[in-house]
């Protein structure tokens, strides 16, 4: 069973930055387009950025100009560098292939974004 493993949330103040990781095996890096999905409690979990194997990138529009997405094939990871955060970014973040996929749902890691 694959599973994401996120990490790099915690508390951040409004126009601050955060910068999250996300890893997982190469198999499913080389195979899959991935993502970055986040939840708030009592919502529904939103996409928020994803990138494929040729880097191609794609952005919800509450994230463009703030979010950045890229990977790192040699390590297996995709990070998203998250800045000019707004309170309305708390959320659990998570990690999964697009389409997602009910095995692979990590942990999460959570970002608060307060003054």
């Amino acid at each position: 069973q694959v599973q994401f493993v996120e990490s790099g949330g915690g508390l951040a103040q409004p126009g601050g930055s955060l910068r999250l990781s996300c890893s997982a095996t190469r198999t499913i890096f080389e195979k899959y387009v991935i993502a970055w999905y986040r939840q708030v409690p009592g919502k529904q979990r939103e996409a928020v950025a994803m990138i494929a194997g040729d880097g191609t990138t794609g952005y919800e529009e509450f994230v463009k100009g703030r979010f950045t997405i890229s990977r790192d094939s040699a390590k297996n990871t995709v990070v998203l560098q998250m800045n000019n955060l707004r309170s309305d970014d708390t959320a659990v973040y998570f990690c999964n292939t697009v389409p997602p996929q009910n095995d692979y749902w990590g942990q999460g890691t959570q970002v608060v974004v307060s003054s």
